[in-house]
């Protein structure tokens, strides 16, 4: 008699169970509700995520350009002529893509320089650096990270670490830079490597080279630079 109730409890706790296929339907409802979720949260910030993006890099361009007031964006791309002509056009377009850079201007409308931007890999991840350049004097004028995830305390100092951002300060860009070990350094085109970070220092030093290798051929002449469009992006208040 004990054994039959105990079967006829162990059948009615299994007849209990949901089966395989209610699992699977219970769980496919879940993802598709969390789904539904996660692109309603993005929907509804990408907006604010993009107004930001660009906010930081208008910051970018004049940290990196001293004593610039005004700024337009620059792409490389065909002229209006139709010919296989390639060369920097003033342009609106919102983002950023890796055909374009930027001019900045004083409060007169005279041309300073460029903020040319460059990504390329860094230890952990891709890493988005800009620097500000003078054509005139050929010299790095700064460096800003747009975007990084290097390791914290370690490669996060490519821009936590003052001293090493201000090494690209007036830097002669001349040839090609290079990094050394820190307290190394003899000549003019060399930077104190971060202690602990070589590998991520090295990188940010590369890109930058690739960078102003792929860019400094594309440069008008001196006394061509673009003329300052009247859309501009200002300093205090965005575009006007």
């Amino acid at each position: 008699m004990t054994n039959t109730n105990e079967n006829s409890k162990t059948h009615s706790a299994r007849s209990q169970e949901p089966g395989s296929s209610r699992l699977i339907f219970s769980m496919a409802i879940a993802g598709f509700i969390s789904g539904i979720i996660i692109i309603s949260i993005y929907i509804l910030t990408f907006d604010t995520i993009k107004e930001n993006k660009a906010r930081e890099l208008r910051e970018a361009v004049f940290k990196v350009l001293p004593n610039v007031s005004t700024m337009q964006k620059l792409h490389f791309s065909e002229d209006d002529s139709g010919a296989d002509n390639k060369k920097l056009m003033v342009v609106k377009a919102d983002g950023m893509d890796d055909e374009m850079m930027f001019a900045g201007y004083d409060q007169q409308g005279k041309f300073i320089g460029y903020a040319i931007q460059g990504k390329g890999p860094g230890f952990q991840d891709t890493i988005h650096v800009l620097f500000g350049y003078l054509s005139s004097r050929k010299n790095i004028t700064g460096m800003e990270i747009l975007d990084s995830r290097e390791t914290p305390g370690l490669g996060d100092k490519i821009f936590k670490d003052m001293d090493f951002v201000g090494e690209f300060i007036n830097l002669p860009m001349v040839k090609n830079i290079k990094a050394v070990k820190k307290g190394k350094k003899s000549k003019d085109n060399e930077i104190d490597a971060i202690t602990g970070a070589t590998i991520s220092s090295k990188a940010v030093v590369r890109i930058i080279n690739k960078a102003f290798n792929k860019w400094s051929p594309r440069l008008p002449q001196q006394g061509n630079e673009p003329v300052l469009a009247k859309t501009v992006v200002t300093k205090e208040s965005g575009e006007r």
